[in-house]
């Protein structure tokens, strides 16, 4: 079974249709590619199944459970997050407690353990406090843990995204754009941070506009078209696809 299953999936917006019926299966274990031309839908099929807005019609099944109509909360509590295609973190907090905010079950959400600092508050303060430690050693921002958000390069400013994504302890990430600006030095590293995190056992959904990305890490790619599925296979596959050279590029072939 895919680990995320979306069938007929609907929205419109005043009228106009920006998904008409949109299919995608993601297998666990492995990064899937969601590509295709501008206005093509995929960042409202992504909104629809964060909770972003609500699908018009269709499934949205992940893990087994139906989440179409969830909210983004409870969608990222059964282990699924997003990153944003702009990064949305708070720009004068320091990148430390950019993660910190995003870590599950925070004592400081309840009024009591929060005025009263009880132990199993502390406890998991530092719980935490390790994990977000321990992601910005992996994703290299270590360095400038205690600098403010808006110091960040562009790139560093993407990892931060990925790394508030992990503080939630997901299943699937989607990743909207995570190269998109990206110097190229950076954006390797970035994929290569993508393929170690599938090989621990996360399971990734991108949109990419940069082919070569999308060659050179995606198990798998999914095209959509006018708010529909066209085609999907490997990317050598969707290349040479004419169907998908038509909607995607026009006539002319990838690359030439």
């Amino acid at each position: 079974m895919a680990l995320l299953e979306v069938s007929g999936v609907e929205r419109a917006f005043y009228g106009v249709h920006a998904l008409q019926g949109a299919d995608l299966k993601v297998e666990a274990g492995r990064i899937t590619g969601l590509i295709g031309p501008n206005g093509a839908g995929k960042t409202t099929l992504f909104n629809c199944i964060t909770g972003v807005i609500p699908p018009d019609r269709g499934r949205i099944v992940f893990d087994g459970r139906d989440i179409a109509g969830l909210r983004p909360d409870q969608i990222t509590r059964l282990g699924l997050v997003r990153t944003f295609q702009i990064a949305r973190g708070l720009p004068r907090l320091s990148v430390l407690d950019n993660l910190m905010l995003y870590g599950a079950d925070q004592p400081g959400e309840d009024m009591v353990p929060a005025l009263f600092r009880l132990p199993k508050a502390l406890e998991r303060e530092e719980v935490l406090l390790a994990r977000a430690v321990a992601i910005a050693r992996r994703l290299n921002l270590f360095h400038v843990i205690r600098n403010p958000a808006s110091d960040l390069s562009g790139g560093q400013k993407k990892l931060l995204e990925i790394g508030r994504a992990l503080m939630t302890e997901p299943k699937l990430i989607l990743l909207d754009e995570p190269v998109a600006g990206v110097n190229p030095t950076l954006a390797r590293e970035i994929g290569e941070h993508l393929k170690s995190l599938v090989a621990d056992g996360i399971t990734i959904l991108l949109i990419e506009h940069h082919m070569d990305m999308v060659a050179r890490l995606c198990d798998h790619v999914v095209v959509l078209a006018e708010g529909r599925h066209l085609a999907e296979g490997s990317f050598e596959e969707m290349a040479s696809d004419t169907h998908v050279q038509e909607a995607y590029m026009g006539r002319r072939k990838w690359g030439s």
